[in-house]
């Protein structure tokens, strides 16, 4: 399964990358390591006034960004609003890295739409959720992919999507046809031999899913001078589901002392089998490998559970529900780091998704991009913090709190 959907992703987003880089020969350009000189770096920018409105017009003087504490002088500076690209000041040519984002000049031909894509993590999607998920599909087509949008679309499991790079909209209903919900059952978790490491199958569908949203974030890197944003769509993740009661049931299998498992907390680290004591730390690892990456490639990250408001397991699912309860727990805290860390928006618990693909909408139409080839006085740092302000009394100002240099 690894193998398909990380060629799935491959496939769809090699023809992205030939739609916006135009001659292979740039693309190859672009691809050089960094080995000296100046870095520019660029981030997006939102700004809006106290009621939440976009502020449309600012100039490049009105901003003032400072990197690790120290200011930095714009060279590029551009405003889009509506899609539409204003005040477009390029970057003088030099040594560039993709430090969040490093753009190429754009072709004057090229269309100034944004970049979508639609990952589908069908391996953590709940099969009675299917009719939302096709549901949630249209609701994508009809709020948030426009004309002119480019998006592609990629799942992780059985539902094998794999579209390439379109402009066409139609797309998205064809996909929504084939979309099912495969994720495991709490029943098959519970009854799943137990490895080392716990659930062996959860672990390995969870890899999957965070190794091919890597190699889609690896793609959108060579794409520059364009809104990037990723709509990931899953329940989310947890590495070690019903420690207490997978403990109680290998206890009770294979005759161990049940009493120690009964009476222990279900939150001691010490209750839980041998092995999966380090769950939570590899879940972390997995989920600051995606986002660093993103960051990286200056993709926002948008986190959708279809499931909306959950209130306790269903009543085929025989589990205990405060477990249930900290799974869901779990699993949506983690699609909030991925949006928190990005600078996006996670939508879980909530049952009106029109609302928030419209606020995505919003953020992924309005904002300026600028960029400035930085004078850090440190080489060796890796990690860069960014600060950017507006000279506009009571604005609030969103942008990517840094970024970290490529190891070379």
């Amino acid at each position: 399964m690894r193998a398909i959907s990380r060629r799935h992703a491959s496939l769809a987003w090699l023809g992205l990358v030939l739609v916006l880089s135009g001659v292979a020969g740039r693309a190859q350009d672009q691809r050089k390591p960094f080995k000296s000189g100046v870095a520019l770096v660029t981030t997006d920018v939102v700004v809006r006034d106290k009621n939440g409105q976009f502020i449309s017009d600012l100039k490049i003087g009105d901003f003032e960004v400072l990197e690790d504490g120290i200011r930095q002088t714009l060279v590029s500076f551009s405003m889009t609003h509506g899609g539409r690209t204003f005040n477009i000041t390029s970057a003088p040519s030099g040594p560039k890295i993709e430090g969040i984002v490093i753009p190429e000049a754009r072709p004057s031909a090229d269309a100034s739409g944004r970049v979508f894509f639609i990952f589908v993590d069908d391996a953590h999607l709940n099969f009675r959720d299917t009719a939302r998920l096709r549901q949630l599909f249209t609701q994508i087509s009809d709020e948030l992919i426009h004309d002119g949008d480019l998006f592609g679309i990629v799942s992780t499991g059985k539902s094998s999507i794999a579209i390439n790079p379109t402009y066409d909209r139609k797309r998205l209903a064809e996909a929504a046809q084939k979309l099912s919900g495969g994720a495991l059952t709490s029943n098959e978790i519970l009854s799943a031999p137990q490895g080392s490491q716990g659930p062996a199958e959860v672990r390995h569908l969870a890899h999957v899913a965070f190794s091919t949203a890597r190699d889609i974030v690896g793609q959108l890197e060579q794409i520059h001078d364009r809104r990037k944003a990723m709509i990931y769509i899953s329940n989310g993740y947890d590495l070690d589901p019903y420690a207490k009661t997978r403990a109680k049931n290998e206890a009770e299998r294979y005759g161990s002392l049940r009493e120690n498992v009964e009476n222990s907390d279900s939150n001691d680290p010490a209750a839980r089998p041998q092995g999966n004591q380090f769950a939570f730390a590899d879940l972390v690892s997995d989920l600051a490998d995606l986002t660093r990456a993103a960051v990286r490639a200056n993709t926002t990250i948008y986190t959708i559970d279809p499931r909306g408001l959950v209130a306790g397991p269903d009543l085929d699912e025989q589990v205990d529900r405060m477990e249930f309860l900290d799974m869901v727990r779990t699993q949506q805290d983690s699609l909030r780091v991925l949006a928190d860390l990005t600078g996006g928006l996670a939508a879980v618990n909530q049952n009106d998704l029109t609302k928030v693909l419209k606020r995505i909408d919003q953020e992924t139409s309005d904002y300026y991009l600028i960029g400035y080839e930085s004078s850090n006085p440190d080489p060796t740092r890796k990690r860069r913090s960014i600060e950017v302000k507006v000279k506009r009394p009571g604005a609030t100002v969103w942008h990517r709190p840094g970024y970290a240099l490529r190891a070379k």
